[in-house]
């Protein structure tokens, strides 16, 4: 009779556990993301509210570049002043195919040109010249920007370059990448800058101006998600050691979340699985209102 008793009580123990899980795998809506990596947070509390494979080091491609503005807003405050492009840094990242934002060597800008610059269309040659600005040199700015993760607790993160190209010794996980994306918008600049879809601005070199399009919000229309949702801004990324990343910023139902996606399958000619990512985890949640 007691084994009886002591096998029921094992069936009743293993059922109740059978019904949480399948409880977590229905409120996990990270569990369907195309990303390998990912991560949802409370933007203001910054709680984790669901995480998949969060704390892997992999490459965060151009998620760099967010980091890369923090330190120049934070080091330079004066956003106009001048700054003109050196002609050495474009070789290398042509030979890369860096994505580019349109400025041309010697052409003089201002540092909000930069900053914009870096993250709405992803210029690369805007975050070598704030790099170079800010602590003269690549490695001098790398060197920065790993005391500042470590300032914010990154721990499993290491940068080498202001631009997220492709190095061994670069790497970030989703977790860090969505704690430096919380602290960065309790700057006024920092979220304005990444909340925009598009800046233009006029120099001598274009003085018909030139016009910087966010590479997430230019690829939404506003009928992706339903009333009381919206994408706020975001910064994407994408090499092909890194696959397509994001990094995004979304009011639901009156509430703002931040999602970190890394490692999603294809490139700039396929589907866009991390946007696609963004998309489906932030109906999940207008859903669940």
């Amino acid at each position: 009779m007691k084994r009886f008793h002591r096998r029921c009580r094992r069936l009743c123990i293993l059922a109740a556990l059978l019904v949480l899980l399948v409880l977590f795998l229905r409120q996990n809506v990270l569990l369907d993301t195309a990303s390998r990596h990912a991560i949802l947070l409370d933007a203001q509390s910054g709680r984790v509210l669901a995480q998949k494979r969060a704390d892997e080091r992999t490459a965060p491609a151009s998620l760099t570049k967010m980091m890369t503005v923090l330190l120049a807003i934070e080091t330079e405050p004066d956003l106009d002043k001048q700054v003109t492009l050196p002609e050495d840094i474009f070789p290398a990242l042509q030979t890369e195919k860096a994505s580019m934002a349109g400025f041309v060597p010697d052409e003089t800008v201002t540092v909000r040109d930069l900053l914009y610059g870096a993250m709405l269309p992803s210029g690369a040659e805007c975050c070598e010249a704030l790099a170079r600005l800010v602590s003269g040199s690549e490695d001098n700015f790398a060197e920065l920007m790993n005391q500042k993760a470590a300032e914010l607790g990154m721990k499993n993160t290491h940068f080498t370059n202001p631009t997220g190209l492709t190095d061994t010794e670069h790497y970030s996980s989703a977790a860090d990448m969505a704690k430096l994306l919380q602290a960065a918008l309790h700057n006024t600049t920092f979220r304005t800058i990444f909340t925009t879809k598009h800046y233009t601005t006029a120099t001598a070199q274009h003085p018909e101006g030139v016009s910087l399009t966010s590479t997430l919000l230019g690829k939404l229309d506003g009928t992706e998600l339903p009333e009381g949702a919206q994408i706020e801004g975001g910064k994407t990324g994408y090499t092909a050691a890194a696959g397509l990343c994001l990094a995004s910023l979304a009011i639901v139902n009156g509430k703002e979340y931040i999602l970190v996606t890394l490692a999603a399958p294809g490139d700039h000619g396929t589907e866009q699985y991390n946007i696609r990512d963004a998309v489906h985890v932030y109906r999940k949640l207008a859903d669940k209102k």
